[in-house]
């Protein structure tokens, strides 16, 4: 049967295939708007299944924070390139996936992607079809959810990067501000626990090893090594856990000196930092 131009656009209004993908397809399926919608989004799955070990190093990083400040979402949808993160499509699904952790209360990343969404279709068949109108891998690359006595968050200016930190012993203060700085730091920092009892084990073994080996270099007695080793994973620990990271605002006070500042007792008990392509 004929194809028509208001057929094509008809299509195009239901599916946002472009013009040509969707006369394909209605020709395929000789006119049948459902058969032409499951044909484009099996393109959409050819395209996913083709690209899946391509980079996605390009995207947008979305946070959500409850109104009243306990839980808060962090969702990294992630592309190939820099201008299909700035599409208006790309940028509406981040916001769909988005909604839909608050919406849902996705405890993982794969109970996001299975979340059903208005329509009925999950949101990874809502990636897939973008995939299949696009024609590059889109992923959500990241999701993270935290529940705390408070949450802030932050966003990177770059649209790449985000961080959710929970915060207690507030008393009853604004932490909006405070938080946001500490998010902040987060990002610039990049540490590896909240403080020296978070640090995992093995990290704990490779620095004093490393510090034993420097020392070793250096020509120090071998009865020293322990010690000096001691030494320099205690720098470790104040370069790279949060709470004893200077201040990149003010080095004359610490994380941990800023917070209690800000009301006595308050700290971090932990944090979600996510970034696209770094």
């Amino acid at each position: 049967m004929a194809i028509t131009a208001q057929d094509v656009n008809k299509l195009r209004a239901m599916t946002g295939a472009g013009m040509m993908d969707c006369k394909k397809a209605l020709t395929e399926a000789n006119g049948d708007f459902e058969q032409a919608k499951d044909i484009l989004r099996k393109q959409g799955q050819k395209i996913a299944d083709k690209r899946s070990e391509n980079t996605t190093a390009e995207g947008l990083v979305l946070a959500s924070v409850s109104e009243d400040g306990t839980t808060g979402k962090l969702v990294a949808l992630a592309c190939e390139t820099e201008p299909v993160a700035k599409v208006a499509d790309f940028k509406a699904l981040a916001q769909l996936a988005i909604d839909s952790a608050v919406k849902s209360n996705a405890a993982t990343k794969e109970d996001l992607l299975a979340a059903t969404q208005e329509d009925g279709r999950s949101l990874q068949e809502h990636i897939t079809d973008l995939m299949g109108k696009i024609g590059e891998k889109i992923d959500v690359v990241a999701y993270e959810s935290l529940t705390a006595e408070k949450v802030a968050s932050y966003i990177h200016s770059d649209n790449k990067k985000g961080v959710l930190v929970a915060l207690k012993n507030t008393g009853g203060v604004d932490v909006a501000g405070v938080g946001r700085d500490v998010a902040m730091q987060i990002v610039a920092m990049k540490p590896v626990a909240v403080d020296k009892d978070g640090v995992d084990s093995a990290t704990v073994e490779r620095e004093i090893e490393i510090g034993k080996e420097q020392a070793r270099a250096e020509g120090k007695p071998e009865a020293m090594l322990e010690k000096i080793a001691q030494g320099k994973l205690n720098k470790f620990y104040k370069e790279n856990t949060l709470l004893n990271q200077e201040f990149v605002k003010d080095s004359s006070v610490t994380i941990a000196q800023l917070l209690d500042k800000t009301s006595k007792g308050m700290t971090v008990t932990d944090f979600k930092r996510v970034a696209i392509g770094a």
